[in-house]
């Protein structure tokens, strides 16, 4: 869903599934993309990386955080924490209970809008 100067409730973005784990709910501008995703239990989401800076916010749940490249680190993100991703720092994330987030992407996630982000079609 395109987002041109009008209030958008989440509710009424539609819910997509992306694989029997992960559902999620898109608004893009034409500069940056924000998703509010839906993970079951123990779904890991691929080491991947890509060109967008990213911004998580964890509102339900926990995610465990791997970093990859020069520094590697885990990071364990609660309910309230957020997260700023550089561009192409290798990352993957495991879900820890029922796990409710906001992901905020500059520039926009084109592979997510045309369905390219293979990474998240099959769930684990």
């Amino acid at each position: 869903m395109s987002a041109e100067l009008q209030a958008i409730n989440w509710e009424d973005v539609p819910l997509k599934e992306v694989n029997e784990s992960m559902r999620r709910r898109i608004v893009t501008g034409k500069k940056m993309t924000v998703a509010k995703i839906y993970f079951t239990d123990g779904f890991v989401v691929p080491m991947h990386s890509h060109h967008n800076e990213q911004i998580t916010q964890v509102i339900k749940g926990q995610m465990l955080f791997v970093f990859a490249g020069d520094e590697p680190k885990e990071l364990l993100l609660n309910p309230g924490d957020v997260v700023v991703i550089p561009a192409h720092v290798p990352h993957q994330a495991t879900c820890i209970g029922a796990v409710e987030e906001i992901d905020m992407w500059a520039p926009r996630r084109d592979d997510w809008l045309d369905g390219s982000d293979d990474y998240l079609r099959t769930s684990s």
